[in-house]
């Protein structure tokens, strides 16, 4: 058996009996289908509601054969989107856009697009668990063989041709009239939003949901984006199918995405004649026009920028070794930084520990006297201003970067972003030259509270609470209070797939990339004996609501607050 490449399908009952004129099937249909499709000798994953796990084995063996269950309450428990996609089907502004619509199986079936959008997930989830050790990874519907004839996978082996065409994300796409008013439901208005096109030019063509892939590289790079781009979305009010999205990401991200036409009734045999009679033709990776990258990536180069990256650590190199780790298994961190290690420690028997991993990782080892999470961060900031660094990078060292496999669907931070963002170093370089932060916050959810809610009001003078909140401008006698000011965002970005907001942000010891002048502004231009947290908050707030400083913040978080070694806390100072 040759496990280079695993095949990823699925198949439930979604009642599509039920749904409108034009649109029914008997789920025996289905059924069918797929049993011609189980026929393939080649690995795969299957994900299948248990009740249905008989027809699995009736035609697989278990050497090359994983199996997931997801029932159909699955989708509805734990799809994020689940309510946002309720929301939208059942609102005539939407499906009345077309008279196809209303009838359509994403308008009348509550689990269609919960399904269907899934369906990269579960790619990405099979990349993840890898039960196969295999480079490449395809999604095949479970009744493809309904209008691609099984002959292709059986007698052909036209897969065993397949992984020359996966380096890249591989989508499959077919003419699409431009006159049309939406794209599967998705306005034309939200296109023309997602895809900035120039010279008055429309989408041409739409990329199908029945087959596409690539390699584990590319999976993990394109679930990211893919995710980004469909919660985006839908918050905006905008649904089609998980088709509209693979469009979206087709025409934003062409270098990153093979891409094949077939013809204009959108049936995908055409391509695996194609690829039987080794004929398929890539279209050039060259984007369209340079519009998308314009607005999306800027044509930065972060080759441009020298970032610094600097660790506060305190008593426990295997908590710094923990966390180092986790930066092992992102590109960027370690390997293109200025590494500064500032170690508080006051245990002289660590010393020598920490002496090898500054060595092992090319760190400049700077030894003080506890000089505390403050009084270091304080350090750091006149150590970066008299460096030739054009940003930094401020963690102390139980601030874990999550990993790879945290990337798996669902698992979200409480307030539903992603706690895994592939390219991470890059995208946030990215970001802060693109809009000119002053500094660029990391995590949108922290240990003791999330950046919805504004604590900057707890700290700031009474005078400017009074101004800047006239409708609550006192503080709660004892404790935190029950409603405190939200947080006041300006606008949304997007850059390679990762969201970010600017507004009223909040300044905190989380960790944050800060560019050469914003650090001036926070920390060198205005100076306290013995900083705090809260001070700085305040100040650095201040400085925002003049515009003398400009901050953002990813709509993610990537990071984890996890110590797994802890000192005595009468030892902990602040400065």
């Amino acid at each position: 058996m040759n496990n280079e490449l695993t095949i990823v399908t699925g198949i439930w009952d979604l009642n599509r009996e039920e749904a409108g004129d034009g649109f029914k099937r008997p789920f025996s249909h289905y059924i069918e289908n797929f049993k011609k499709l189980l026929q393939v000798d080649a690995p795969m994953v299957i994900f299948i509601d248990e009740e249905h796990e008989n027809l699995i084995w009736e035609h697989r063996n278990r050497d090359n054969t994983a199996v997931y269950f997801k029932n159909t309450n699955h989708f509805r428990e734990y799809f994020e989107f689940y309510d946002k996609i309720q929301e939208i089907r059942t609102d005539p502004e939407w499906y009345q856009q077309a008279a196809w619509l209303t009838e359509s199986a994403q308008a009348t079936m509550d689990l269609y697009n919960p399904v269907v959008m899934s369906k990269m997930f579960m790619l990405n989830d099979a990349r993840v668990f890898n039960p196969f050790n295999s480079d490449y990874f395809i999604w095949l519907d479970g009744g493809i063989t309904n209008t691609v004839h099984p002959g292709y996978f059986t007698h052909d082996k036209v897969l065993d041709k397949l992984t020359q065409y996966l380096d890249k994300f591989l989508f499959l796409c077919f003419p699409y009239d431009s006159s049309a008013p939406e794209i599967h439901g998705f306005t034309r208005e939200g296109i023309r939003e997602w895809v900035p096109l120039r010279d008055g030019k429309e989408v041409e063509y739409v990329a199908r949901g029945g087959i596409f892939g690539g390699s584990a590289k590319a999976i993990e790079k394109m679930n990211g984006l893919y995710w980004s781009f469909l919660s985006g979305t839908l918050q905006k009010g905008y649904m089609g199918t998980e088709e509209s999205v693979f469009t979206i990401l087709s025409y934003r991200y062409p270098e990153e995405i093979n891409r094949v036409m077939i013809h204009a009734d959108g049936l995908v045999n055409i391509f695996f004649e194609n690829l039987k009679n080794d004929s398929v033709e890539i279209i050039s990776t060259t984007p369209p026009n340079n519009a998308a990258r314009e607005t999306d990536r800027s044509l930065i180069d972060i080759n441009e920028t020298k970032t610094s990256l600097y660790i506060v650590t305190f008593n426990f190199p295997d908590q710094l070794q923990f966390l180092l780790d986790s930066f092992e298994r992102h590109e960027g961190f370690l390997k293109q930084t200025r590494n500064i290690l500032l170690d508080n420690s006051t245990d002289p028997k660590v010393d020598d520990r920490y002496k090898q991993i500054c060595e092992k990782y090319n760190f400049e080892h700077v030894k003080k006297d506890n000089i505390g999470i403050c009084g270091g961060r304080q350090w750091i900031a006149e150590h970066f201003h008299e460096s030739d660094s054009t940003h930094m990078l401020f963690f102390e060292d139980d601030f874990i970067l999550n990993t790879p496999e945290q990337a798996v669907p669902f698992t979200l931070c409480p307030n539903g972003f992603a706690k895994f963002v592939p390219n991470l170093y890059s995208i946030i370089h990215k970001i802060i030259l693109k809009e000119n932060f002053d500094f660029l916050k990391l995590n949108f959810t922290e240990f003791f509270g999330d950046n919805k809610t504004q604590w900057a009001w707890y700290n700031v003078p009474q005078s400017v609470r009074e101004e800047h909140w006239p409708e609550k401008p006192s503080l709660p006698e004892i404790g935190f209070d029950d409603n405190p000011p939200k947080t006041i965002f300006h606008n949304i970005g997007n850059v390679d797939g990762l969201s970010y907001a600017n507004g009223e942000i909040y300044y905190c010891n989380w960790p944050q990339l800060v560019s050469k002048s914003g650090n001036q502004k926070m920390f060198i231009d205005t100076k306290w004996g013995h900083p705090y947290e809260q001070t700085w908050m305040s100040h650095i707030f201040q400085l925002t609501l003049t515009n003398d400083i400009t901050p953002g913040i990813l709509l993610a978080s990537p990071f984890t607050h996890e110590r797994h070694h802890h000192y005595d806390g009468k030892l902990r100072r602040e400065n």
